[in-house]
């Protein structure tokens, strides 16, 4: 309970120069006790391994046909127990891109309340120093993280993409089980006390910027039903086929990551999943 109390106290100076005045709250939803299948749990490896797989056969063609945007910086946060290694792919792509990618810098993701502390000051002296919008992208763990910080900071998120991100789980049963152990064994917190950082349902408030949840009902470590939210005007959820562990490098995920990054803000429309061959990569919702 220091841990979260330290934390909640630490950023609040970072924050007040920030407005947040326009995140309006949604609904509370009910609990999300369904987690991933046993075959999902099971076929998560060779899944992700597959993916890897694809990318470097890929690679060359997927540069060459990705839209550019406005450059811009691009935050990766990865997921838990990963490292920024586990993204150096996508920020590679990034950077062929002509973005800027920055890592988070923060070691491995164990989920300590500290990290997220970390990690949102380091995006408050970044932004204070580039004076531009920042986009967020988080895998799994990475993206709730990701979400907090865009809504802690909305005037400086340019837009956010989470991969397989939970931030809808507000406790025990969205996660696969063994996987909910290793995190209160190294986060030192266990769910229940992790949301706790977070105010009651704000978890599910309408994001100002841009937002895009990107899922799989193949997941094999977190119930997909616990990573999107309702759609609006400037929210969106797109269904990928595909693993968990997998998505920063599964080429399907980053044609979508290039696509939304090209889109201007101010005249944002949700991803088109359905026109030409797009229509047999992505699944119907």
């Amino acid at each position: 309970k220091k841990k979260l109390l330290r934390f909640k106290v630490s950023v609040s100076e970072a924050t007040a120069s920030y407005s947040q005045d326009s995140v309006s709250t949604r609904p509370t939803r009910q609990p999300i006790k369904r987690g991933p299948s046993l075959t999902d749990s099971l076929t998560e490896l060779p899944r992700t391994l597959f993916e890897v797989a694809s990318l470097t056969s890929t690679w060359i063609p997927l540069i060459a046909e990705a839209p550019r945007g406005e450059p811009h910086p691009v935050m990766v946060l990865p997921g838990f127990t990963a490292d920024d290694t586990s993204t150096a792919m996508l920020r590679r792509f990034l950077a062929q891109l002509r973005y800027k990618p920055l890592p988070w810098l923060q070691g491995t993701n164990t989920g300590n309340p500290q990290l997220l502390e970390n990690v949102m000051l380091r995006f408050y002296r970044i932004h204070k120093s580039m004076d531009t919008p920042i986009t967020l992208i988080g895998q799994s763990l990475g993206g709730v993280f990701a979400r907090e910080i865009a809504r802690t900071f909305p005037d400086a998120v340019r837009s956010v993409i989470t991969l397989g991100s939970p931030y809808g789980a507000t406790g025990s049963g969205a996660t696969n089980p063994l996987v909910e152990r290793l995190f209160r064994h190294m986060s030192g917190v266990t769910v229940e006390e992790m949301r706790t950082l977070i105010p009651e349902g704000a978890q599910f408030e309408r994001l100002p910027m841009p937002t895009t949840s990107v899922f799989s009902k193949a997941d094999g470590v977190v119930g997909w039903r616990s990573c999107i939210e309702d759609e609006d005007h400037n929210s969106e959820n797109i269904q990928v086929r595909g693993s968990h562990s997998g998505m920063a490098m599964n080429p399907d995920v980053l044609r979508i990551i290039a696509d939304r990054l090209a889109q201007d803000p101010d005249s944002w429309q949700p991803f088109d999943a359905v026109s030409g061959c797009r229509r047999f990569i992505y699944p119907s919702k």
